[in-house]
């Protein structure tokens, strides 16, 4: 079996970036091991029971990537966070100060909302319908 187990985040700040996964997408800290260069591995992944993919929380080296902060992919929403209730988890997210840069909309799939992570990139929070 294989699967993706990470997926690389580019941020500013360690700090801030897990502050706001775990605070106000509540996300859980799994890893955070200083490396040798300085650098830190920061792993941060949704909560609940269920296992899948989780971020590393990359610090940004260099203007090159630092000029990808917030921007990774292209201006798309480029990040899926699916729930099981998503009237529960819009209005927690909405709580800890999360932007949402739509009303919900409730499509043939299920129900939406496009939100921005701290740094701007645009993430779905989807709650799919059942079949």
């Amino acid at each position: 079996m294989t699967r993706i187990a990470l997926v690389a985040l580019v941020v500013d700040d360690y700090d801030e970036a897990i502050r706001f996964y775990t605070e106000a997408l509540g996300f859980r800290l799994t890893e955070d091991t200083p490396r040798p260069d300085g650098s830190r591995w920061v792993v941060v992944e949704p909560g609940g029971p269920a296992r899948g993919t989780a971020l590393l929380l990359a610090r940004a080296k260099g203007d090159a990537q630092r000029a990808r902060v917030g921007d990774q992919t292209g201006g798309r929403v480029g990040f899926f966070l699916h729930t099981d209730d998503f009237a529960r988890d819009h209005a927690r997210m909405e709580a800890a100060g999360v932007t949402f840069l739509e009303e919900p909309r409730h499509e043939p799939y299920g129900s939406v909302a496009v939100f921005r992570d701290l740094y701007g990139n645009r993430w779905d929070l989807l709650q799919p319908a059942t079949p």
